[in-house]
């Protein structure tokens, strides 16, 4: 079938366009979560409250009331 490899090269291409996405937004959490953990500027207080906001805000544009971890039937 010559339409097997194109179809599977779609999805590689998909995949790849997903997974790049992914961790581009993985990262931009991670750098505003490190940015409010190393600020000078913040007490103590100042960083858990910064963290907070941006759980909240996290939670806010993804429409999750509550995050859940999942774990593998292993742990």
């Amino acid at each position: 079938m010559a339409t097997a490899p194109i179809n599977r090269e779609f999805i590689e291409a998909v995949a790849a366009e997903m997974t790049f996405g992914i961790h581009a937004a993985l990262e931009c959490w991670m750098t505003r979560i490190e940015a409010a953990l190393t600020s000078p500027t913040l007490t103590s207080l100042g960083k858990l409250i910064a963290i907070r906001e941006i759980l909240e805000d996290y939670k806010d544009r993804t429409g999750k009331a509550q995050l859940e971890c999942r774990r593998s039937a292993a742990q």
